[in-house]
C-alpha cells in the first residue's frame, strides 16, 4: 500500500528549555501537565546531568540548579544548621521517598523536616551521571595535603563542577560555623560528603578514595572559614577597636533569599 505525503501541516509550536527559565513557547494547553519552570527537561531531577536542569545564581555568582538552592533554603529556614547531627542523621526513608517525588514535579512539601533534605541533597550529588570530583585524578587529590594545594586543583575542574563544588563547600563551611549546637566539625561534615563526591565501581577503592576525598574537602572548608574571617576582619572597626562583627549567609532563589547569621567578637 502506498502511503501519500502528508497534507495541511502546521508547526504549532516550537518548545526548548532553558536552564535558567525552564520551558519557552510552550503551548498554554500543555501547562497544567508541563509546568513552565519545570525543575529539568527530564521527568525527575536525580541521577541527571546539571546540562538538562533548571538553574540560579546563588549569591556568590555561581549557576547552581535550583533544585539545590531551594531545599539550601528550606534547610536554612527550618533551623537545620542548628540541628544536631545535621547530614549525618540518616532520614526516614518514607519520606525521603515522597519528598523525592514530589521534587521530580517541581514542588518541595511544607512538611519536609531538615534531616530529610540534607538526606536529598548528598543524594542528589551521589547520583549525578558523573562525580563533581571525577575529572580530578585520584594521584591529584591524594597528593593535596595543604589548604592552598587543594584550592588551586579545585581550579582545574570544568565551569559546572566547579560551581557545584564551591556552592557545596560553603554550604559545609556554613555547617561548621554552627558547629557549638549542630556537633558537625570540619572533619564530620567533610566525612559525610566525600563518598557523594566522586564515583567508583570497585567499593574497595571506593572506600579507600573517600578517605583521600574527605581530607581534600576537609581542606577546602577550613580554608573558607580562614577566608570568611579575614573578609570579616579587613571590614571591622580599626585595630584596638573593641567591635562585635556579624557573618550573614545567604542562600538566594530566585527574588527570594533567607540569610543565617554568625556572630563573633574582635
Amino acid at each position: 500500500m502506498e502511503i501519500g505525503w502528508p497534507t495541511d501541516v502546521q508547526h504549532v509550536a516550537h518548545v526548548t528549555f532553558d536552564r535558567f527559565h525552564g520551558f519557552l513557547g510552550l503551548p498554554v494547553e500543555f501547562e497544567p501537565e508541563v509546568p513552565r519552570t519545570a525543575p529539568s527537561a527530564s521527568a525527575k531531577v536525580f541521577g541527571v546531568s546539571t546540562k538538562s536542569m533548571q538553574c540560579s545564581y546563588d549569591s556568590r555568582g555561581n549557576s547552581v540548579p535550583t533544585i539545590l538552592l531551594q531545599m539550601q533554603k528550606r534547610l536554612y529556614e527550618l533551623g537545620g544548621l542548628q540541628t544536631e547531627g545535621i547530614f549525618r542523621i540518616t532520614p526516614d526513608n518514607s519520606q525521603e521517598e515522597h519528598v523525592r517525588d514530589m521534587l521530580n514535579r517541581g514542588i518541595l512539601p511544607q512538611e519536609t523536616g531538615v534531616h530529610c533534605l540534607a538526606g536529598l541533597i548528598k543524594a542528589w550529588f551521589r547520583e549525578l551521571p558523573a562525580g563533581v570530583l571525577d575529572t580530578l585524578s585520584s594521584e591529584e587529590v591524594m597528593q593535596c595535603k595543604t589548604e592552598e594545594a587543594c584550592s588551586q586543583l579545585a581550579k582545574h575542574l570544568p565551569a559546572t563542577e566547579a560551581a557545584l563544588l564551591d556552592w557545596a563547600i560553603n554550604l559545609m563551611a556554613d555547617v561548621v560555623q554552627d558547629e557549638q549546637h549542630n556537633k558537625m566539625n570540619a572533619q564530620n561534615v567533610a566525612t559525610v560528603f566525600a563518598p557523594n563526591m566522586t564515583q567508583m565501581e570497585d567499593p574497595l577503592n571506593a572506600l579507600m578514595y573517600a578517605v583521600q576525598v574527605m581530607n581534600f574537602l576537609r581542606l577546602m572548608i577550613l580554608k573558607t572559614l580562614k577566608d570568611r574571617k579575614a573578609t570579616s576582619k579587613a571590614s571591622s572597626a580599626p585595630q584596638g577597636t573593641k567591635q562585635n562583627s556579624t557573618t550573614t549567609n545567604c542562600v538566594y532563589v530566585n527574588s527570594d533569599s533567607v540569610c543565617g547569621s554568625t556572630k563573633s567578637q574582635n
